[in-house]
């Protein structure tokens, strides 16, 4: 059995324009100082890390790990959540999206599209280089406006959908696989992958590529009511990256899953903490160590009630209490005995008729 990594923080929520969050260097002092063993570090940020850079300089990317080694610290994954959203966008969230694009790109969704697939092939590059196995991404969504369908289910709409979706990502998938990087998916709402069967779907599309994986994080899973502990026992095999985020849902009289256009804080279904939600990580974290996932654990922050700081602090301490350091042999190993040559005597097969 292999043993889980961690703890790791995800920077995206940390990430301001005020020291220490304004800098690698200074987000790596900090996530040190509250005992985090490594970074997920995400693409759009080029004053925290220079992806153009990183996908063709080995020079930068040992700069990075060594200025990150000083502080005890790895590159757990690194992220294109914006970009993979970018790499298909349905018209009705053109605006909404386009400022995840470089502002000369804005206004003309093809060449959009082009920037972001090219951005993924540069981050599989910068992967490589940085001696990275995983690679953390968004699928992007066509289909999503229809994720309840009405009018009723047009089979024909979702086919296509899903065709194109391949389309834009089986040559992404090819360069992670030339650089020997998996391409994880967060199973995410508003993406095109937002559970099991979309996933497989999508699977099916690229013709299991070996290299589409998974990003599993629970919270998605418990706020869809999806048994998140049977999905791994489902998808264990493509689970290749782990986000430790918390969710809780109240069930009651007035919203459900949908949210009902309500902040966070009022929804019934909303994120929290490592510890003040509702997800059993005793056993996610048993079901992965049965599984031999030997990647890294990341905390993703994210919380309608806690202050971002403290919940960073806390979420160090909750996943190292959580790891599961495994054994390399088994409890009952003291009672072993050398009775190879007896088997058949055990059974009652080499007796005399």
């Amino acid at each position: 059995m292999k043993t889980v990594k961690g703890p790791g923080i995800f920077l995206s929520q940390f990430i301001t324009t005020q020291p220490p969050f304004n800098s690698l260097a200074g987000l790596g002092e900090w996530a040190a100082g509250l005992g985090y063993r490594a970074l997920q570090i995400p693409c759009h940020q080029p004053a925290i890390f220079d992806l153009e850079k990183a996908a063709v300089s080995q020079t930068y990317c040992d700069e990075v790990r060594g200025v990150l080694a000083g502080f005890g610290l790895e590159i757990s994954e690194l992220s294109t959540h914006l970009e993979g959203q970018l790499v298909a966008v349905n018209p009705a969230y053109d605006l909404a999206f386009d400022n995840f694009a470089p502002a000369a790109l804005r206004g003309d969704p093809v060449r959009r599209t082009d920037w972001a697939i090219a951005t993924l092939k540069r981050a599989a590059a910068a992967s490589e280089k940085l001696g990275l196995r995983a690679h953390a991404t968004f699928s992007g969504s066509l289909a999503w406006p229809w994720f309840y369908p009405w009018p009723p289910h047009h089979e024909a709409l979702f086919d296509e959908a899903f065709a194109e979706l391949a389309r834009r990502w089986l040559p992404v998938l090819d360069v992670f696989d030339h650089h020997g990087v998996d391409l994880c998916y967060e199973i995410h709402p508003g993406e095109d992958l937002h559970d099991g069967v979309t996933f497989e779907r999508f699977l099916t599309e690229v013709k299991h590529h070996p290299r589409c994986n998974i990003l599993f994080d629970p919270s998605h899973l418990l706020l869809q009511h999806i048994d998140y502990l049977q999905f791994i026992d489902l998808y264990h095999s493509r689970i290749r990256a782990f986000h430790v985020k918390d969710a809780e849902y109240q069930l009651n009289g007035r919203s459900g899953v949908y949210g009902g256009y309500q902040p966070w804080l009022a929804r019934a279904g909303r994120f929290r903490s490592p510890g003040d939600g509702q997800i059993d990580f005793n056993r996610i974290f048993s079901k992965l160590a049965q599984y031999d996932y030997d990647g890294w654990a990341v905390l993703e922050w994210e919380c309608c009630l806690k202050e971002g700081e403290t919940g960073a602090r806390e979420g160090a301490e909750f996943i190292r209490r959580h790891i599961i350091p495994v054994s390399d042999r088994a409890f009952d190993d003291f009672a072993l005995a050398d009775n190879g040559p007896s088997v058949r005597h055990q059974l009652g097969l080499d007796r005399d008729d």
